[in-house]
């Protein structure tokens, strides 16, 4: 038998972000630190379904990185 676990606030998943979210992205030269950056959604950039470091996204700011967390 096989279980799902979904998380709303899971970045890993293309259909819990939408454009005018706020979220909580790791910008590329951030990775290493882990240092976040909050903002709204502008673009989702990854075309697949799911990624496993997190939906690439542009923010309104123009800044672009991974989802770590959608803030509620």
């Amino acid at each position: 038998m096989t279980y799902f676990y979904l998380n709303l606030m899971n970045g890993q998943t293309r259909l819990n972000i939408k454009p005018g979210m706020t979220v909580l992205i790791v910008l590329k030269q951030d990775q290493r630190t882990g240092k976040l950056t909050k903002g709204v959604v502008k673009d989702i950039l990854t075309k697949s379904p799911t990624h496993p470091h997190g939906i690439k996204v542009r923010l309104e700011s123009g800044a672009v990185g991974r989802v770590k967390e959608i803030v509620p």
